[in-house]
């Protein structure tokens, strides 16, 4: 379980194939792996996975067929950057919302443009995720959870403060650009019980 909150942005060291998997050797960025174990849980970009391997500075971890085809971690490359977060533990806060790092599919950036000092994007979902996304509800995007400000049809709104910016690879996003999305866990186990009661 994460929260959503970019600890560091690592940069992709290696993409090692494994027999069809991949090994990405991923950069730290700075987070302290100190404290870091094989099997710790890790969220890479909005996708959690397992450390394998750690070394100086960076960390490795398997990446399957499934999530390569699934995420955008099957268009990495090297000196690719990726937002990091470990995995919430008891007794941390929690800034931004609970965040799986099972990521739902993918969104595309329509528009970015200047709001104030924020900067005003907005994404097209996939039309099966459109339902799970509320204006004023949780969004997670490349492992960040942001707040929605409005939707329409398939597309929603957010805004970027200069800090979100700049602690992120949300910096970067342009029209074209495709993201990892993750909807609110909250609205799925909604829909399920609203389901089995029906």
């Amino acid at each position: 379980m994460f929260t959503g909150i970019v600890r560091a942005i690592g940069c992709i060291e290696a993409l090692n194939g494994r027999d069809g998997d991949v090994e990405l050797v991923v950069g730290s960025g700075g987070l302290d792996l100190a404290t870091a174990a094989v099997g710790d849980s890790i969220c890479v970009a909005g996708a959690c996975l397992t450390i394998t391997r750690i070394q100086e500075g960076a960390f490795a971890a398997d990446v399957s067929r499934e999530t390569l085809s699934r995420t955008t971690l099957g268009s990495l490359a090297v000196g690719s950057r990726v937002n990091l977060e470990p995995a919430l533990r008891a007794g941390d806060p929690l800034g931004g919302h609970y965040v799986t790092g099972h990521v739902d599919g993918l969104a595309t950036v329509l528009e970015v443009r200047e709001d104030a000092r924020s900067w005003r994007v907005v994404f097209e979902v996939p039309v099966e995720l459109a339902r799970y996304v509320a204006s004023k509800g949780s969004v997670t995007v490349d492992g960040v959870s942001l707040t929605i400000n409005e939707v329409e049809g398939r597309r929603f709104g957010v805004n970027l403060i200069p800090h979100t910016r700049e602690v992120t690879t949300l910096g970067d996003l342009a029209p074209g650009t495709a993201v990892n999305l993750e909807v609110d866990v909250i609205a799925r186990y909604v829909e399920r019980l609203n389901a089995a009661t029906a």
